[in-house]
């Protein structure tokens, strides 16, 4: 086992090393972008569905749009575009402000107090797991798209991309860095490739028609007012899924190299000129060449993703030549990004996990570090819970995009409401205006905020929004568990008393060395006051066993004299009739000092030990709970 963990994560490394797992600004770009850059695959796609067939505001409830209003999503688009340079420069002062990292929760801690950082907390881990089902989801959708033999395949396909970016996380981020490195720059190449190719033929006049592209897409509709303000929300909300993984950066600054403030702010620039471009770019091309997306109404059916199509309609046939070449490269890069992007989830999820861990809102043993310098338990924890979103959904994005956003703002608008309150404490030169510009940040985050819990409240928002508040109330019960406890283990040292009778009972259930070597140690610990114990499984309550007659023949032999008595279970019971034999003893004699031995053999095989019943295991975990009982186990370890 060990070999096979030291082939798969490779050699261990040593506290002062930390600086192996530092990385540079082109290595963090992949690595903390990828989630952000990634989302230019299905956030057009988004705002797209949003637009088709949109349910307005009618007399008497709801009703259908007759024709889609595709062209509105480049104004849409704008939008969204002008609030991601609203939240980079925000961030940008985030991460100057704050480069020992931790992003929202650090900042909301520092300046709001514990409730606005749980908060936000909380609304970032449940993005993270989002993250890691929607981007992988994404992934295998555009393959399948590409190629259909795999379609159906999704759910398993998916959990073994999950699983791959797990893997290697465990290794290190600088080795999952610069090997998610190629898909990230791959991703980006291509898409500007077909981008240029797309605009190109636009300006040579080679693209579709008017007519063409008129029967696809409908520039305006006779809607007016509120009509037209509901489909502009409900759109601008489902293309805001660009922006989930802005904040990554923030959340991960401690992993970039000296200075790592300065670093990482130039990264965040370089990500949102890149995701910007590329957002936007697409949104253009797809209106331009009249490509539509509509989502499936079977949730177990994945529909071909809008990226794949726009390929199509640039490149035109696709079925041979440097077309077909170019085509799938494209998909084959944005499935290599999408699951790439799950990488940024696996970054940030364990280091927040961590942070939280070591202020006692979640269990310390997030804060352990592994074999290689990473926080283990929070990448398997964050794979267990995306892989079981993935199975319960279908890996449908569909399904799941829907519930992604609501998380990633509310940890904008804390994040962002903090920095202002930042600013008011630190003052420091040009101070007003830095808390303008963070203060427009949370302004525009909570108004988007609330735009996606009104316009995708019953389309699954509300599962976040409740979750939010649940795992706030599960974070400070761990943290008053662990005061609890602390407090407790303080006033226990006033309490302590010196035993002034000392017992030893050992549990048989035959003559081995095992449990000879447990007689002559509880007559070391115990001197004479020692009682062997054993349970007779095949008695009828009226007479013993033959197994159990046997067994007091032999006692004479061995038992070195120590009493042996046997507890009767006609119910086939083995914990139970020793549980009541040592509360019968402590009411007894209130004062003793009661050690329980248990004899246990350990095989030779590692998967032996599943071909036997366990039974000193489940007697251990139950006298565990009993106060006032010590139980010592002694190993005897058989020979191959």
């Amino acid at each position: 086992m060990q070999s096979l963990r030291r082939i798969l994560l490779g050699r261990r490394l040593s506290s002062d090393e930390t600086q192996h797992t530092k990385i540079s600004n082109p290595v963090a770009l992949a690595v903390f972008s990828s989630d952000a850059i990634s989302s230019v695959a299905y956030a057009t796609q988004e705002i797209l569905a949003s637009l088709s067939g949109a349910l307005v505001p009618a007399a008497g409830g709801l009703a259908l749009v007759g024709a889609a209003i595709f062209g509105w999503s480049i104004p849409v688009a704008l939008g969204i575009v002008a609030l991601l340079a609203i939240l980079a420069v925000s961030y940008r002062q985030t991460i100057l402000a704050y480069p020992g990292g931790g992003g929202a929760y650090i900042v909301a801690k520092e300046n709001l107090g514990d409730i606005p950082a749980l908060t936000a907390g909380a609304s970032l881990l449940i993005d993270y797991i989002l993250t890691v089902a929607v981007s992988a989801s994404s992934g295998i959708a555009a393959i399948t798209a590409a190629v259909p033999a795999l379609a159906g395949h999704n759910v398993a396909l998916t959990l073994l991309a999950i699983g791959f970016i797990a893997i290697m996380n465990l290794r290190g981020i600088q080795e999952s860095g610069h090997l998610f490195a190629i898909p990230t720059y791959g991703f980006v190449v291509s898409i500007f490739l077909v981008m240029g190719y797309g605009l190109v033929r636009l300006l040579l006049g080679e693209g579709p028609s008017p007519a063409q592209v008129q029967q696809a897409v409908v520039q305006g509709t006779h809607l007016a007012g509120v009509s037209m303000v509901w489909i502009f929300m409900r759109a601008f909300s489902a293309g805001c899924t660009a922006l989930t993984g802005v904040e990554a950066i923030s959340n991960g600054t401690t992993a970039f190299r000296d200075p790592v403030g300065p670093n990482a702010a130039k990264t965040m620039i370089w990500m949102v000129l890149l995701l910007g471009t590329m957002f936007l770019g697409i949104t253009l091309l797809a209106h331009q060449y009249g490509v539509t997306y509509q989502h499936s109404t079977n949730p177990a059916v994945v529909a071909e993703t809008l990226l794949s199509k726009l390929n199509k309609a640039i490149l035109g046939d696709v079925s041979h030549g440097l077309p077909k070449l170019m085509y799938y490269l494209a998909q084959g890069f944005t499935f290599a990004i999408l699951v790439v992007a799950a990488n940024t989830a696996f970054a940030d999820f364990p280091r927040l996990a961590a942070l939280q861990a070591r202020d006692g809102f979640l269990p310390r043993q997030f804060a352990s570090q592994g074999d290689r310098l990473v926080f283990s338990n929070g990448i398997l924890i964050l794979f267990f819970f995306s892989g079981l979103l993935v199975w319960l959904f279908h890996a449908n994005t569909d399904i799941l995009l829907p519930l992604y956003a609501a998380g990633v703002f509310m940890g904008f608008t804390l994040s962002q409401t903090g920095m202002v309150a930042h600013w008011r404490k630190v003052k420091g030169p040009r101070w007003h205006a830095k808390a303008m510009v963070n203060g427009l940040g949370a302004v525009t985050a909570l108004v988007v905020l609330l735009d996606i819990a009104i316009t995708k409240f019953i389309h699954g928002a509300w599962i976040v929004i409740l979750l939010v508040p649940l795992l706030v109330v599960v974070h400070f019960s761990i943290r008053r568990h662990y005061v609890g406890v602390k407090s407790r283990l303080a006033a226990s040292r006033t309490d302590a008393f010196l035993p002034t009778k000392h017992h030893a009972l050992v549990l048989v259930n035959g003559i081995h060395r095992g449990v000879v070597q447990s007689l002559l140690y509880a007559r070391l610990i115990a001197g004479d006051r020692v009682e062997a114990l054993t349970v007779d499984l095949g008695s009828d309550g009226a007479r013993e066993s033959p197994a159990m007659e046997k067994l007091r023949a032999d006692w004479i032999i061995y038992g070195m004299g120590v009493p042996l008595r046997c507890l009767p279970s006609p119910y086939r019971k083995l914990v139970e009739p020793v549980l009541g034999e040592v509360d019968r003893i402590h009411a007894a004699e209130p004062e003793l000092a009661l050690t329980v031995i248990l004899p246990e053999f350990i095989t030779s095989k590692w998967w032996q030990q599943f071909l036997h019943n366990q039974s000193a295991l489940r007697l251990k975990a139950a006298l565990l709970m009993r106060s006032g009982v010590i139980v010592t186990s002694v190993p005897m370890h058989l020979p191959q």
